[in-house]
């Protein structure tokens, strides 16, 4: 599987982005990814839905806490992952305590196209959301292009 900062799509990597829900994160990424033909027109919907019976919040240990929403392969053409950093947070429900609020400022949308794929990037996503120094530096950049090079350059060199 390729790693995520060969997935991330630029066109859909969206930085202090004004959103006043999480319908609003996932709706803009969504439509980035089908823009640029990663995922189908069923795929919005499909997250959204996913995310109230399964929710993606993840509560960190600095401070900012992300999300990372997804859906079924059948939504998507080929795989991409959007990104989103927020300029408030947004709250999407707990992952481990779906009746917990969490206050999210980073979203990863996954369009994956291999079942067993999504678990390896969730491992990958997760291994990032652990390095607080790493979020605060997505959290405050301002080119979609720099969040590509700390992804690229950065997280690919470690698993070489």
């Amino acid at each position: 599987m390729k790693a995520l900062g060969d997935l991330l799509v630029e066109t859909a990597i969206v930085l202090n982005f004004p959103a006043q829900t999480a319908e609003d994160v996932v709706s803009i990424l969504g439509e980035r990814l089908m823009e640029a033909g990663y995922v189908k027109e069923s795929f919005v919907q499909a997250a959204l839905t996913r995310e109230k019976s399964m929710p993606t919040g993840l509560p960190l240990q600095g401070n900012f806490n992300a999300a990372i929403p997804h859906t079924d392969i059948e939504h998507v053409n080929k795989a991409g992952v959007a990104l989103a950093t927020l300029n408030q947070p947004v709250t999407f429900q707990n992952m481990a305590n779906p009746e917990e609020a969490v206050a999210v400022q980073l979203v990863f949308l996954l369009a994956l196209d291999q079942p067993k794929a999504q678990i390896e990037m969730l491992q990958e996503i997760a291994g990032v959301l652990q390095n607080p120094e790493l979020i605060e530096r997505i959290m405050f950049t301002e080119e979609p292009q720099t969040v590509l090079r700390i992804f690229r350059d950065e997280l690919n060199t470690k698993d070489e």
